[in-house]
Formats: C-alpha cells, sequence, structure tokens
C-alpha cells in the first residue's frame, strides 16, 4: 500500500470512511483522488476565501473581500514526498499556485515548492519557492539547484524551448492540465502536455523531501481560481 493511501486511511475512524477512501483509488493507474468535488472533506483553508463551485475547489477575492496575504487551501490527508500529481485549473486574473513539500506557518500561511500558474503570460509553470529561495527555475529552463555558502545558486544546464512558445499552449481563463512529478530531488513541471521546467536540487542545506500539499489564493487584485480533477500516485518503489 502506497504512502499517500496509508495517509487517507490514517484519518479513517469507521469501516465504512475506510472503503471510501480505498473507492478513491483509481483502479490500476494507481492514482488516488484527494477531491470529492462535492465538498472541502480533507482540505483546510479560510472558508472567507474557499468553496466549493460548479464541481471545483474555488479561491475568490473581490474588491470587498480581499485577503491581505497569500492565502492557502491545505489538504489535510497526509503528506507527499515522491509523487506525480495531476489535475486541472482555471484562473480568471492574479496568480496562483500548486503547493508541495511544503510546511504549514499555521493561519493558513505555506512555504515551499510551488508549481506556479497566472493569468498574465511570463509565470504560468515555473518552479517557484514560497518563503524560501525564490525562482528556482523560469520558464523553458532546466536548472541545477547548488549551496554557494549560506545561500543558494542557480544554475541553467539545458533549454526546453522558448517560454512564449510555451505560453502558447496554456489557454486563458480556460481549463488547463497541469501535472507535477517529483522523485527525489528532481522535478518536473508540464502543462498541457508541455514539460515548462525541470530541477534538479542540489542545495542540502535548503531542499525538502517531504510536506504538505497546497493550494494558493495570491494577494492583490480581485480573482478567481479553480481546481478539479485532483489526483496523486505515489511514486515509492515506482521504476
Amino acid at each position: 500500500m502506497n504512502t499517500v493511501i496509508k495517509n487517507l486511511l490514517g484519518l479513517a475512524l469507521t469501516p465504512l470512511l475506510a472503503a471510501t477512501a480505498l473507492a478513491d483509488h483509481h483502479g490500476d493507474d494507481g492514482f488516488v483522488s484527494l477531491f470529492n468535488g462535492k465538498n472541502l472533506e480533507n482540505w483546510d483553508g479560510n472558508p472567507k476565501f474557499w468553496s466549493v463551485k460548479d464541481g471545483a475547489i474555488t479561491g475568490t477575492t473581490t474588491k470587498e473581500n480581499p485577503t491581505k496575504g497569500n492565502t492557502f487551501i491545505i489538504w489535510r490527508g497526509g503528506t507527499v514526498d515522491n509523487f506525480e500529481l495531476r489535475l486541472k485549473f482555471k484562473i480568471v486574473g492574479g496568480n496562483s499556485g500548486i503547493q508541495y513539500r511544503s510546511e504549514d506557518k499555521g493561519n493558513w500561511v505555506v512555504g515551499g515548492y510551488q508549481g506556479d500558474f497566472e493569468s498574465g503570460t511570463t509565470y504560468s509553470g515555473i518552479l517557484y519557492e514560497e518563503k524560501g529561495r525564490g525562482i528556482l527555475a523560469q520558464r523553458g529552463q532546466k536548472t541545477d539547484i547548488t549551496t554557494n555558502g549560506n545561500k543558494h545558486k542557480v544554475t541553467v544546464v539545458g533549454s526546453l524551448g522558448d517560454t512564449k512558445d510555451i505560453q502558447s499552449v496554456i489557454k486563458k481563463e480556460q481549463w488547463n492540465d497541469y501535472k507535477i512529478i517529483a522523485r527525489g530531488f528532481e522535478f518536473t513541471h508540464i502543462i498541457n502536455g508541455r514539460v515548462t521546467v525541470q530541477v534538479t536540487d542540489l542545495d542540502k542545506k535548503h531542499r525538502k523531501e517531504i510536506g504538505i500539499l497546497a493550494l494558493q489564493l495570491h494577494a492583490g487584485p480581485p480573482m478567481e481560481v479553480q481546481f478539479k480533477d485532483i489526483r496523486i500516485k505515489d511514486l515509492d518503489g515506482a521504476h
């Protein structure tokens, strides 16, 4: 039984809940659903901003109801280490991201690796470390992250294509597919089938091998972000 399913079943207090968790396992492909499409069971976010709308986890800010800082909805079903995550996202205005191997800093604040995306044309697909080292790979880059004294160094070691060409596959204000693969300290982000970054984190001082999963709602102008079809597969022991 893989780590993610163990964590899900660790929350199950009755045989019925255990059976429900196992039912979320998607056949032989090894993926587990993290969102039931109906409510925020196993998800924890500020109810002022997060809800379920049209079968999707939805984060919304307005002029009348802004967030003073970035706020997150956290998956409480366990932690993640080596995995493949697949989901669909749609964003109208603003910036968002998918946190993984991250740290819960309290009050719905999270820090750690982030698969970024936005309503603009620059940052979707990059690897950013929230409350940490910042941008670890721009879109279209293969990078190595190393320790440089007490700091870190980002070295571009290859290209995955032109950033504008990658942007051309991302559909504005429509549903897009996002895939994140984390194996050891190698990370790959893919949007709509196009690889956006590949990162090898050799910075032993700052890198993280396990942590929480969360979704971001960014401070700033009014925005809405939605997530659905959220599925994860444990890669421990996989080849």
